[in-house]
C-alpha cells in the first residue's frame, strides 16, 4: 500500500514537459504536433485553421510573437495556448488578455490548466 501510495503522490508532483501538454492538447484537438516549416523550425500545434503556439505562463510575450510568425508562414490564424501550472498564472494569462485586447492582436487563445 505504501508503494502504491507513494507512486501515486510522486506522479502528481512530477513536473510534465512542455511537449506533453503539445501532445495531448494537439491530439485533442485534432491537430499535427510539431509540423515542421520550410526553414526548419517546428510549429508547436497546427490544426485546419490555426498554428499555434504553446508556452507556460511565464513566456507569454514571446508567445505573441511566435504565433504571429507561424501564421504569417503557414497562412493560417495565429493561435496561443498557454500553460497555467499553478493559481498564480492566472496573472500572466489576465496579462496576455490585456495586450491581445489593446492592440486588436488578431490571435486565438486557450488556456490549459487551473
Amino acid at each position: 500500500m505504501y508503494l502504491t501510495f507513494a507512486l501515486l503522490f510522486g506522479s502528481a508532483k512530477a513536473a510534465e514537459p512542455e511537449f506533453w501538454y503539445q501532445k495531448v492538447w494537439c491530439e485533442g484537438n485534432n491537430g499535427k504536433v510539431e509540423e515542421r516549416l520550410n526553414d526548419g523550425r517546428r510549429v508547436d500545434c497546427v490544426t485546419d485553421s490555426h498554428a499555434i503556439e504553446m508556452d507556460f505562463a511565464n513566456k507569454w510575450p514571446e508567445a505573441i510573437g511566435q504565433s504571429l510568425d507561424y501564421a504569417m508562414l503557414t497562412k493560417k490564424q495565429a493561435g496561443i495556448v498557454l500553460i497555467l501550472k499553478k493559481s498564480s498564472d492566472q496573472a500572466h494569462w489576465d496579462r496576455l488578455q490585456q495586450v491581445v485586447d489593446h492592440y486588436q492582436l488578431p490571435v486565438t487563445t486557450w488556456k490549459l490548466g487551473p
